[in-house]
C-alpha cells in the first residue's frame, strides 16, 4: 500500500512539472518522460521499491524523500576524490564499492565537491554577530598527504554559547601542530568575524592555547576538569585511584568559590605526605580547575569542561577515520566542515535553550539581554 500510494503520489507531481499525464497528448505539454530510475526507500513498513521517473529536460526528485546529508555527501567526495587521485590507503576501492559507486567521473566528483565547498566555506566565514559570554575549544589529529608524505594535522573547532543561550559552532581550522601561533590566528579570525563578549574559555591544558586565549582575550580560562583529574590520578597509583578521585570531589561539590577553594587545599594538604607530586600538582592547577565556580551555579555543569564538545569530536572522529588518510586539506575542510554545519543546523530547531536566557542575562554585556524588568 505505502508502494503503490507512493508511486501515485510521484506520477501526480511529474504530471504537474510536464504539464500533461502519462502517454497523453497535450499541446500543453512542456517536458517528455525518459523512463524511470529504480530505487529502494526505506521504511518503518520495510523496504518500498520505487520507480523514480525521469525527464528529458530537468530533473524530477520525489519531495517526500530526503536528499542525502551533507555530511554524506562529502564522505562520498572525500572518497571518491582519493579514489582518482590513486590512494589505496584503507582499501578505497572496497569502499568506493560498499557506497555503491562506480564509474566515477571527474566531473561528478568537481560538481560534488564545488557544491559542498561552497556551503561550508559560506558557514565557516560567516560574521559571528551579539555576544558569546562562553566558549570552548579543543583539537582532535587527522593524517592528510603532504608532498608524499604522510603528516598528522590538528583540526580546531570552538563552539560557543550567545547572549540568548543558543550554542552554536564558530569555527574551525586546521593546522601542523597545536602550537601558540597557530590558536593566535584562530581566535585573530574568529574576533575579525565578530567574537566579542566573552567572559570564560573552556580548553584542556595545552600552553599554546592558554597563552593565546591570554594574548587574543579579556576572558577567564577554565581548564578541562576532566583531563585534570586523568593527569591527577596518574600521580594515585592504581589501588589509590578510587579514593583520591572521591577526595578531590569534594571540593567541586562545595557551593562557592571561596568553599570550594578551602576543600581544594584541604585536600592537596592531606594527599601531601604521601603523594606529593598530586599535590603540588593541585596548588599549580587550583585557580585554573575551579575558575568556573565563580559562574552562576545554573551553567557550572556545562562550564567546568570541554564535554560539551566531545559528542561532536566523537563524531568527526567516527567520520574521518572512515577515510583513514585525506587526499589533501581541502578535503579534510569538506568533510569536517560538512558535519559542523549539520550539527549546527540540529542545534538551531532545538526549541530548549542549551542554557536559560533569564540565567544567562545577567552575565551578559549586551544591553537588550542583560536590562532589568520594569516594574508595571
Amino acid at each position: 500500500m505505502i508502494g503503490f500510494a507512493a508511486q501515485r503520489l510521484m506520477e501526480l507531481e511529474v504530471g504537474g512539472l510536464t504539464g500533461a499525464g502519462f502517454g497523453e497528448k497535450s499541446p500543453e505539454r512542456l517536458a517528455q518522460r525518459n523512463g524511470y530510475r529504480e530505487r529502494d526507500w526505506e521504511t518503518r513498513a520495510g523496504t518500498v521499491e520505487l520507480r523514480i521517473p525521469k525527464l528529458r529536460k530537468g530533473s524530477y526528485f520525489p519531495g517526500f524523500l530526503e536528499p542525502r546529508r551533507m555530511a554524506e555527501k562529502a564522505l562520498t567526495a572525500v572518497i571518491q576524490e582519493a579514489y582518482i587521485q590513486g590512494i589505496s590507503t584503507r582499501s578505497v576501492d572496497d569502499l568506493v564499492k560498499a557506497m555503491g559507486m562506480s564509474g566515477i567521473s571527474k566531473s561528478q566528483v568537481s560538481r560534488l565537491c564545488e557544491e559542498i565547498d561552497e556551503r561550508v566555506q559560506a558557514f565557516l566565514d560567516r560574521p559571528i554577530e551579539g555576544d558569546w559570554p562562553y566558549l570552548w575549544i579543543d583539537a582532535t589529529y587527522v593524517k592528510v598527504r603532504q608532498a608524499g608524505r604522510i603528516v598528522s594535522v590538528a583540526v580546531i573547532v570552538a563552539v560557543g554559547v550567545n547572549s540568548d543561550g543558543r550554542r552554536e559552532v564558530l569555527g574551525m581550522d586546521i593546522g601542523p601542530s597545536e602550537a601558540e601561533a597557530f590558536w593566535t590566528a584562530f581566535l585573530r579570525k574568529l574576533a575579525r568575524r565578530g567574537l566579542r563578549g566573552v567572559k570564560l574559555v573552556v580548553s584542556d591544558s595545552h600552553e599554546g592555547i592558554k597563552a593565546a586565549i591570554s594574548k587574543m582575550l579579556t576572558a577567564t580560562w577554565q581548564r578541562c576538569r576532566v583531563h585534570f583529574m586523568r593527569n591527577a590520578l596518574a600521580h594515585a597509583g592504581r589501588s589509590g585511584r578510587r579514593v583520591v578521585s572521591a577526595f578531590i570531589a569534594t571540593a567541586f561539590a562545595q557551593d562557592d568559590a571561596a568553599a570550594a577553594s578551602q576543600q581544594w587545599r584541604r585536600v592537596a594538604d592531606q594527599l601531601r605526605p604521601t603523594v606529593p607530586k598530586l599535590a603540588a600538582l593541585m596548588d599549580k592547577a587550583e585557580t585554573d580547575v575551579l575558575a568556573y565556580m565563580t559562574f552562576p551555579t545554573q551553567h557550572r555543569a556545562k562550564l567546568h569542561s570541554t564535554n560539551p564538545l566531545e559528542r561532536l569530536n566523537g563524531e568527526i572522529k567516527r567520520r574521518t577515520e572512515v577515510v583513514g588518510i585525506f587526499p589533501n586539506e581541502a578535503a579534510i575542510t569538506r568533510l569536517v566542515g560538512a558535519i559542523l554545519l549539520e550539527q549546527n543546523d540540529e542545534w538551531a530547531v532545538q526549541r530548549a535553550r542549551y542554557i536559560t536566557l533569564e540565567s544567562i542575562a545577567p552575565i551578559s554585556d549586551d544591553p537588550v539581554v542583560s536590562l532589568p524588568a520594569v516594574a508595571a
